[in-house]
């Protein structure tokens, strides 16, 4: 019998916190985060505004801030980045991980043409490749994402915001990296145009093979596009599993707030009882003792205030909750 072969990570996080430092104070930003992505994978990564997505995005680039202190594990194909000097982190950006920005017309350059920024990232990480071949594999990238080749030497505020976005998508495929983020690739869209940008998403994942992690506080989002969710709070992931299951049979009180806020088309009586999240995140730099969530939590009892839950199996999924005795440390 042939012992069957693991299939290595591309990307594999482990035990990941990131602190940052401002007026002599410090605080966590993300806390002890581990996940994992193979070739061809798909995790959404979901939760309120300032629970981490966006830091974790930006540690896997290499491009936090000065003020930041990382510590843990970030291996790309088994390589581990940490500690990798600034010209390794160079060559990774964009050959090997590419990120799709929020607010594109804040991470497009308004005074160059949209053909030129992406030949310029063509360029950089392919110094062998002519510059009449790069603008050819551009007008490629263009159309690929659905922008008529005609229309590189447009300059971004002559792009709809659409538009933008999906040069944005274009500029991150232009080195052909197996892994892509898209950090909240819909902000700011209206409601037609986000389902075109998340099929595109989802269409070129699956025609050209690619590992994606979206970063999303929109649950609907993650249930078009991928395959595995993550739910993050105030720093650490609080449960994981397949979209399916999470979305559909959520375990945490917070991931079932989350669903709960959302709408079920179709059903009058679901819509009729969306209901937000009493409370607020707590403060980075004053967090509860604890599970962070147990001030707004409904379900909280006696060692929510004061022992941090682990994230362990509850059948399907991993939850991070002391109503499962696998998150009991």
């Amino acid at each position: 019998m042939t012992t069957p072969v693991a299939t290595e990570m591309l990307l594999d996080v482990r035990d990941l916190t990131i602190s940052y430092t401002l007026r002599g104070e410090t605080a966590a930003a993300v806390e002890g985060v581990s996940l994992s992505l193979a070739p061809g994978d798909s995790l959404g990564l979901a939760g309120e505004s300032g629970c981490g997505k966006s830091t974790l995005a930006l540690a896997c680039l290499g491009i936090l801030p000065s003020n930041a202190t990382i510590t843990g594990s970030i291996r790309f194909r088994g390589e581990e980045m940490l500690g990798a000097k600034p010209g390794r982190w160079r060559s990774l950006r964009w050959s090997g991980i590419s990120m799709v920005f929020q607010g594109a017309m804040n991470a497009l350059n308004p005074v160059q043409r949209i053909g030129d920024q992406v030949t310029e990232a063509i360029l950089l990480h392919d110094s062998d490749r002519s510059a009449s071949d790069a603008s050819a594999k551009t007008v490629e990238l263009l159309e690929a994402v659905g922008i008529s080749g005609r229309r590189a030497d447009g300059y971004p505020h002559e792009f709809s915001g659409g538009m933008r976005q999906r040069a944005m998508i274009a500029m991150a495929l232009a080195c052909d990296p197996p892994l892509v983020i898209a950090d909240e690739p819909t902000t700011a869209l209206d409601v037609m145009i986000q389902a075109q940008i998340l099929e595109l998403l989802a269409s070129l994942r699956d025609r050209l093979g690619l590992a994606l992690l979206l970063i999303t506080h929109d649950l609907s989002v993650i249930a078009q596009v991928t395959e595995r969710v993550a739910i993050m709070y105030a720093g650490r992931i609080v449960e994981e599993g397949s979209a399916a299951d999470v979305l559909q049979h959520p375990a945490h009180p917070y991931s079932q707030a989350l669903t709960a806020a959302f709408p079920h088309v179709g059903d009058p009586e679901a819509r009729a009882s969306i209901g937000g999240i009493p409370g607020d995140p707590p403060d980075p730099f004053s967090r509860p003792a604890g599970c962070s969530f147990h001030p707004r939590c409904p379900a909280r009892f006696e060692p929510c205030d004061h022992v941090v839950p682990v994230l362990g199996a509850h059948g399907d999924v991993r939850v991070a909750c002391h109503l499962y005795p696998g998150s009991r440390p």
